[in-house]
């Protein structure tokens, strides 16, 4: 089982430029409005990873009763996933899902 250190903060995403509050049920890690997150954790929440490249959502997978949004880092091409939480742009989702 993966470490896991609860992160829920307010951000500017530097992707859209939106302000992102906090989820306050959930750790928040990407942006709600753009679903675009950061590189930044090696492991949940810990903020150790130095990239520090966006994580630019690709596509969406089927994950238990929601979605899980999976990401390329721009930076170093790494993939990554991130589960959608309930303020997360459905439109952007489904966009997501029909994505070829």
């Amino acid at each position: 089982m993966k470490q896991f250190t609860m992160r829920d903060e307010e951000f500017t995403c530097e992707y859209c430029g939106k302000e992102v509050k906090k989820a306050n049920y959930t750790a928040r890690d990407h942006c709600p409005f753009c679903l675009t997150s950061k590189h930044v954790d090696i492991l949940p929440g810990d903020r150790k990873n130095t990239c520090k490249g966006l994580l630019i959502p690709i596509g969406i997978e089927k994950f238990k009763d929601t979605f899980k949004i999976i990401y390329r880092c721009e930076k170093c091409n790494a993939l990554h996933k991130n589960i959608a939480i309930k303020d997360d742009n459905m439109s952007k989702i489904i966009e997501l899902s029909i994505q070829k």
